[in-house]
């Protein structure tokens, strides 16, 4: 019998910065996460010592998503609401499934529908959005999947090491508004 795959978003917590580490020093994860500097412990430590405050007060949420197989559990990436609008109700999202051996498995489509629940029946938002590069074809798939729409794109704005590349704006939209 085959076991069941469970995901589950939880909160930061201490021991949460190895793999932040591990992942926000991946240079591979860097051009789809804009980032062309190194983080230090010391800079993740000061984060994680802030992850205690809501959305409200910190315009963004980080939330681990742990993979429970059978009897066992394990961190395997994060999902983020950044640039929190509470005026006009959207926030933009993130995720990264931090393994390789992990990604294309369903996980991140799982992780995307626990965090539009979320951010639709409880934290109330109007629509959620994030920005693609037109070459992330898996992140795409996750995003439609999720039922984003493409609603623009901005021609030749992402340097890459081939040059630069189409970025692909999606929105979605809370239809009990």
């Amino acid at each position: 019998m085959k076991k069941k795959k469970k995901i589950n978003l939880r909160a930061l917590e201490a021991e949460d910065i190895g793999l932040l580490y591990e992942w926000e020093n991946d240079k591979r994860i860097w051009q789809v996460s804009n980032t062309i500097t190194p983080f230090s412990k010391f800079i993740l430590q000061k984060y994680l010592d802030n992850s205690h405050m809501d959305i409200y007060q910190a315009k963004q949420l980080r939330l681990m998503i742990d993979l429970a197989e059978g009897d066992s559990k394990r961190t395997v990436g994060a999902i983020d609401l950044f640039d929190f609008d509470p005026f006009h109700l959207r926030a933009g999202v993130g995720i990264l499934i931090g393994g390789e051996a992990d990604r294309n498995k369903g996980i991140a489509t799982m992780a995307m529908e626990e965090l539009i629940n979320y951010s639709f029946n409880i934290l109330h938002l109007h629509q959620l959005y994030c920005n693609i590069s037109a070459k992330n074809k898996a992140s795409l798939s996750v995003f439609k999947k999720a039922g984003f729409s493409i609603c623009g794109t901005k021609r030749e704005w992402l340097k890459s090491h081939e040059g630069f590349v189409d970025e692909v704006l999606l929105q979605l939209i809370n239809s009990s508004y």
